[in-house]
């Protein structure tokens, strides 16, 4: 192995280690807490070591943002693949979408929640950002009537299922009836078979 591979190599690895590193300490303790400062302490590299790989915690928090959508997408074709009509697929990309947030709301908030300085519908935006939309995209373009937009009605479908989550993880809605929301969205949302 050439001296260049192995140095791409090391760097690639130090990086998972810091995408690693700041996502256990925000799941554990929060965001506030993931500081170059502490993460350079828990991956016991210098501070300027950090920085030669990202800018600084929003740079840090981006990457963890791409890496939470490369799950999500899986998550969620996972769960649509696995549906047999169109409001099956629905009714099972909500549902995984919510359990996503539920389950790793440190990496949800670094997705869609923290301000990330990542290009959301846009050609630009990363493949992961446009993989896990098009899983959404892909469930709700069989219940899109013929003179809807897809792209729009996505995006209302997942702005919907967002804001379930966070109304419901802020205490504004009460976690009990998440269950029945979730329900009352796709019955309603979805008009045909």
């Amino acid at each position: 192995m050439s001296i260049q591979k192995r140095r791409e190599r090391e760097r690639a690895e130090r990086e998972r280690l810091i995408v690693t590193a700041a996502r256990e300490l925000a799941e554990t303790e929060g965001w506030d807490a993931v500081t170059t400062r502490r993460l350079a302490a828990e991956i016991e590299y210098s501070q300027p070591v950090l920085y030669s790989h990202f800018k600084g915690k929003d740079a840090i928090m981006a990457a963890v943002a791409v890496e939470g959508c490369v799950e999500l997408a899986a998550e969620l074709r996972t769960a649509r693949t696995k549906a047999t009509t169109p409001k099956d697929a629905l009714a099972a990309v909500g549902q995984a979408y919510t359990a996503f947030a539920h389950r790793r709301p440190a990496l949800y908030d670094a997705m869609f929640t923290h301000h990330v300085d990542l290009p959301f519908a846009t050609p630009e935006a990363p493949a992961p950002l446009k993989e896990a939309f098009g899983e959404i995209l892909q469930a709700v373009e069989p219940i899109a009537a013929e003179n809807e937009n897809p792209d729009l009605l996505t995006e209302t479908y997942w702005a919907a299922l967002h804001g379930l989550v966070t109304l419901m993880r802020s205490g504004r809605l009460p976690k009990e009836a998440q269950e029945t929301r979730l329900a009352l969205l796709i019955t309603h949302f979805a008009t045909t078979p």
